[in-house]
């Protein structure tokens, strides 16, 4: 299922392209997929539900982490502001 989603792809490209031990926002994602979907500069804010599910869904594979403060949020039991990133090597 996520093998074949373009917003699972970006986010997976995006995180890789940092490596481990750094991380991303959801809305650096939405709107780097809002931009090369050629959406208008606002389209981003549309896609943050689906960034969420599908960072959770990525998680839960063990293909990221949410991070939350800095540390390893539980994919089903996270509020607030979160990260998303590759899993660290420590």
């Amino acid at each position: 299922m996520l093998e074949n989603d373009p917003l699972a792809q970006t986010i997976l490209a995006l995180c890789a392209a940092l490596g481990p031990g750094k991380s991303i926002c959801p809305t650096d994602v939405a709107k780097g997929f809002a931009r090369a979907r050629e959406e208008d500069e606002l389209a981003w804010r549309g896609h943050l539900p689906q960034v969420r599910a599908r960072a959770v869904a990525l998680a839960r594979a063990g293909r990221l982490v949410i991070y939350r403060k800095g540390k390893p949020a539980d994919p089903d039991d996270f509020r607030g502001v979160y990260r998303i990133g590759l899993p660290r090597g420590d």
